[in-house]
């Protein structure tokens, strides 16, 4: 009898056996079906995570300049510390009409930010209140659903007018539509709504009231203060510079560590640096779940060994050699790993399609080398110990095996 050695025979024999013991197969992929699916489905909502960050700095357009209290993005390590958490100053009115003297900003945002629970006449939510002027619409390039933005005036005059963003009208009232021209309560004031905005893209843009800064003086900022100021700037050649005199110009105020002035690059590497770390993290954790499914196939191979010892003796009786065996077995568990990583990929794939509506989740061309790299590198690590055991089986020995 003629023993085939290409892989073509291999690979035959192989899903031969396999048909002939599909639950087996089933089992023995499953494994490394999970495994595989775990890495890619982490590695797809890390890079959701981040795609979903750096789409909503990008929604304020390429030529921002931050600045922020304490260290912001430009601490050590390139964390984020917000005020009252990590130090820092808040900002106010002479910081604003100093930041306008700089050449080449175009818009000034000042910002002041809270979290509170919002109410029409049949609703509340949990929403945030930010006030600025009218330059931050511009800086946002938000497109307004229906109403008018406040303007100037309103601003000079405090008025108790508000801009709804699109999820929050949503959850407040049946259409974004319908909420102008209703009243809204927080922090025990009522306010006209004027105007609701598309949705931002950034989760926190579109659960929010926007009012005029200058109306949250009072009750709500009786300090007359700002968490941030936003800085637009005429060209991105200029982003630099203004940087530049944006810090020489809060020097002169507070302590060099007491704010920080920050570019969107450099918050978008920040981004980049730290998700770099977190993927890493997420396929370490996942490979976990690889390595009990290549473990799953070495048990299952050393039980295809014993069960198939008879035939294993046969095959050497009639010529086969130890590499002949080693082969066979070695095809055998590298498929059922193949398998498995397809499956995952396959299923990993269909469920990342799924959440796309909801959340910019992706898999890229790492996920998928990982899959099919490490899965076939697992099936060919923990089955070389079983192959090695059925080649190494005396002929004779294994021909009176029962």
């Amino acid at each position: 009898m003629k023993i085939g050695n290409g892989y073509t025979h291999l690979i035959r024999a192989a899903l031969a056996d396999f048909k002939r013991n599909k639950v087996r197969t089933l089992l023995t992929s499953l494994g490394i079906l999970i495994g595989v699916l775990s890495v890619v489905m982490l590695i797809a909502l890390g890079l959701g995570l981040k795609n979903y960050i750096e789409e909503s700095f990008e929604n304020m357009g390429a030529n921002l300049v931050m600045i922020m209290p304490g260290s912001g993005f430009g601490g050590e390590g390139g964390g984020f510390s917000p005020a009252g958490m990590f130090g820092g100053i808040d900002f106010d009115e002479k910081d604003v009409n100093s930041l306008k003297r700089i050449a080449n900003v175009e818009y000034i945002a000042p910002l002041y930010f809270k979290s509170t629970l919002i109410e029409s006449k049949s609703e509340e939510e949990l929403g945030y209140v930010m006030g600025s002027n009218v330059d931050l619409f511009d800086l946002m390039s938000v497109e307004v659903v229906a109403g008018e933005l406040f303007s100037k005036s309103d601003n000079q005059a405090r008025a108790k007018v508000a801009v709804l963003g699109y999820t929050l009208a949503e959850n407040l009232f049946e259409t974004p539509e319908d909420s102008v021209g209703e009243i809204i309560r927080f922090d025990d004031q009522r306010f006209k709504v004027i105007a609701a905005i598309e949705k931002t893209g950034d989760s926190e843009m579109d659960k929010s009231v926007v009012i005029p800064h200058k109306t949250t003086y009072g009750s709500m900022n009786p300090d007359k203060t700002f968490w941030t100021i936003y800085l637009g700037v005429d060209s991105e050649d200029d982003v630099a510079g203004v940087k530049a005199k944006a810090e020489e110009i809060l020097a002169k105020r507070y302590e060099e560590d007491d704010f920080s002035v920050t570019e969107q690059s450099e918050i978008l590497s920040t981004i980049n640096s730290i998700f770099s770390i977190i993927n890493g993290v997420l396929i370490a954790i996942g490979s976990i779940s690889l390595l009990v499914g290549g473990i799953g196939i070495m048990n299952i191979m050393y039980a295809s060994v014993t069960e198939r010892t008879k035939e294993v003796g046969i095959r050497r009786a009639v010529g086969a050699t130890e590499d002949d065996i080693l082969k066979q077995f070695l095809t055998e568990s590298v498929l059922l790993s193949f398998f498995g990583g397809a499956m995952g990929l396959i299923l990993a794939s269909l469920i990342v399609l799924g959440i796309r509506v909801f959340f910019p989740a992706s898999i890229n061309l790492t996920a998928v080398i990982i899959a099919f790299v490490v899965s076939s590198a697992i099936g060919i690590f923990f089955g070389v110990f079983p192959a090695r055991r059925a080649a190494k089986l005396p002929p004779i020995e294994a021909i009176r095996y029962e």
